[in-house]
């Protein structure tokens, strides 16, 4: 949660000192323009105590009430009251402990019983105004967030607009440029299975573009087409994928992609060789779906973001606040995926 500035802080609490310590001031100055106001005359070193702990004390409440609680709570809305409330007191009677002390050792004698009474009220007031200006600056800051997250939430639909846009035109396209491809390669009976597993996967890839989730059972045939193309690239021994999935769990749901990325991700940080074969497990155990294989570090450098598994895990936070699970020690990569029950 965004904080409340530590300057804006400062600038309120030093004008809050500042005033409540005006009359004060005046009388230790003489100001002449309040010659007739008959203000009580006061040391410089009283003055000082009350402009240092007015200014603490108003900077500690705003501190606290702005930014601290709403950081430290993990409770139940009546206790983070309850908390609230005793640290607030806490606050209040720290300070006017801390003032009273300070000044009968400055000026080696203590408050007159009005004195002590004056301070509980100037302190008691100050702690109520500043409880109502942090609530101010709270909102402001709530407001504030709320402006940026609208104009972020704008810019993607208008950016999913242009996309969706883009995609009424090139669809046609590309699917028509497939089947002529395909006609050229008739005769050629392994480039015809690859051009009509690329259709596959791209229709695929269009039609869950705009889902949040998708059955397991789909995604699986979009995943064989997409280990039909690795093959291609590599020997077909070279590359293997094992699967063992109850039929329960193929009538779950995970995002869309989600298999392919974890596949993608394995092919690209695994070396692929006649030699140094890689074979990829996906099994599932207890409502997850494990994806597991050997590591075997490539030579060749990586072309990538690295941010693959970490915008799966953000996915699946922000759909039904669940976490993947990533296990990987000197000989295994395993990740686990929260199988979702189909609504």
């Amino acid at each position: 949660m965004k904080q409340v500035k530590q300057s804006e802080l400062w600038r309120i609490a030093g004008l809050v000192s500042v005033l409540v310590n005006l009359p004060v001031t005046i009388g230790l100055f003489h100001i002449p323009a309040f010659a007739d106001a008959h203000l009580p005359e006061f040391s410089v070193s009283y003055l000082i105590i009350r402009l240092v702990y007015f200014f603490g004390f108003s900077y500690m409440v705003l501190q606290f009430n702005a930014n601290f609680k709403y950081r430290l709570y993990r409770f139940s809305e009546p206790i983070n009251r309850l908390l609230t409330v005793l640290i607030n007191l806490g606050i209040y009677a720290l300070t006017l402990v801390i003032t009273f002390a300070t000044y009968s050792l400055l000026e080696r004698i203590g408050f007159t019983r009005g004195e002590e009474r004056f301070l509980y009220f100037n302190f008691g007031i100050i702690h109520i105004i500043m409880l109502f200006v942090a609530r101010i600056l709270r909102l402001l800051v709530i407001r504030q967030e709320n402006i940026l997250e609208n104009e972020r939430l704008q810019q993607q639909n208008l950016q999913k607009e242009l996309s969706a846009l883009r995609n009424q035109l090139n669809p046609h396209f590309l699917f028509n440029s497939l089947n002529t491809l395909n006609s050229l390669v008739r005769d050629n009976k392994e480039a015809t299975q690859f051009v009509n597993k690329l259709s596959h996967m791209y229709r695929y890839i269009l039609q869950s573009g705009d889902r949040d989730l998708v059955c397991l059972k789909d995604e699986i045939k979009f995943l064989e087409s997409y280990a039909f193309l690795i093959k291609t690239r590599y020997h077909r021994y070279c590359f293997t994928i094992d699967m063992d999935i109850t039929e329960r769990h193929l009538h779950m749901e995970i995002p869309p992609m989600a298999l392919q990325l974890l596949v993608e991700n394995a092919v690209k940080h695994n070396e692929i060789s006649k030699g140094c074969p890689l074979s990829i497990k996906i099994y599932s155990k207890d409502d997850f779906l494990v994806v597991e294989n050997r590591i075997h570090p490539r030579t060749t450098p990586i072309d990538g973001t690295g941010n693959g598994l970490l915008n799966l895990d953000k996915r699946y936070f922000l759909l039904r606040k669940k976490k993947i699970v990533i296990f990987k020690d000197e000989s295994t990569f395993r990740v686990q995926l929260p199988l979702i029950s189909g609504t």
